[in-house]
């Protein structure tokens, strides 16, 4: 008879959500509240964990009280830190578990799903995946994740332990066993503030871009090549582009283009959120760049997980009700 690993055995599982809370908290007395159990249980819990990871884990600050209900008193040690993010993909990834069966009913369940995705995603169709949410499964939890460039390395191990991704087709993500649905498409455009003192036409060169200061989302600050998905287009456009600033928010750019002559390439579909507000000017790229094409991707160990069915199907929808692009 095949056994499980040792070390799996002999761990009291409970240990997992206990350390999670007492990460997200960093107070014993509102983790135990969290976890309904009593202040005594939490601090016990807390004393194991130390002894199995053989940190501390939460450090008393110099400002803090007994920690039997102060505000603060702790803070994480960088174990700790490290062990954060962990925590909070295996107790998901548990939850999923325990929660799959063969029925699933919006209307009064209350399992939690994680999506990653880009802010400038969640600026396009959260507020329709949210509406639609609230209205179909008042008790189900959302958890979403923002999409780092950092990830990209890792999206492959990533999308086993969550949901589903929301981001374009990369080659880190086509593979046999992650499946897909298109959401909706967009497009590359330049932008500028109407105020641009430096730029005096609205048909762009490739000269233009190469003298104007830039705005980058999740740009390198090192050699090509790089899986961020600006740096490929401005390789298409055949510049090294003169940074003025880096952002690793793609909501940010606008921020930092409005009321200055620099110039970034921005999504269309978010440009036109803020263009009457920030004052920017969209223009349309000196050559044709890649359309951008918002994907949902999922591990298929989910396909026949009925509530997961129902979440694709949800995402969709929203993405369904934008303009075409």
């Amino acid at each position: 008879m095949h056994r499980p690993p040792a070390h799996l055995t002999n761990l009291d599982l409970n240990l997992l959500v206990a350390l999670r809370e007492l990460i997200r908290e960093r107070n014993v007395t509102r983790a135990a509240e969290r976890i309904g159990v009593t202040q005594p249980a939490a601090s016990a819990a807390l004393a194991r964990l130390r002894r199995h990871f053989d940190d501390e884990l939460l450090a008393r600050t110099g400002g803090g009280k007994d920690g039997r209900g102060g505000r603060g008193g702790y803070e994480l040690t960088p174990l700790a830190a490290q062990l954060a993010e962990q925590v909070e993909a295996v107790c998901a990834a548990a939850e999923r578990l325990f929660a799959t069966g063969t029925d699933f009913d919006p209307a009064t369940s209350g399992r939690e799903f994680t999506l990653l995705m880009a802010d400038y995603t969640i600026a396009v169709m959260g507020e329709r995946l949210s509406r639609l949410l609230e209205a179909r499964a008042p008790r189900v939890k959302l958890h979403v994740k923002l999409v780092r460039e950092s990830l990209a390395a890792g999206l492959a191990d990533t999308i086993r332990s969550i949901d589903g991704i929301v981001a374009p087709p990369v080659n880190l993500l086509r593979t046999p066993d992650i499946k897909s649905a298109k959401l909706f498409q967009d497009r590359w455009v330049c932008v500028v503030s109407a105020k641009n003192q430096v730029l005096d036409t609205d048909a762009l060169t490739v000269a233009d871009l190469a003298r104007l200061d830039w705005v980058a989302p999740f740009h390198p600050n090192h050699p090509y090549p790089s899986a961020a998905p600006i740096t490929r287009q401005l390789a298409l456009l055949g510049i090294r582009p003169r940074l003025a600033v880096r952002v690793e928010s793609y909501q940010a750019v606008p921020q930092f283009v409005a009321g200055t002559d620099r110039i970034a390439l921005m999504q269309e579909r978010l440009v036109a959120q803020l263009t009457e507000r920030l004052g920017l000017r969209a223009l349309e790229p000196p050559i044709e760049l890649e359309p951008i094409i918002e994907t949902l991707w999922w591990h298929e160990d989910h396909d026949h997980d009925p509530a997961h069915a129902w979440l694709r199907r949800l995402v969709v929808e929203a993405a369904g009700s934008l303009r075409p692009g």
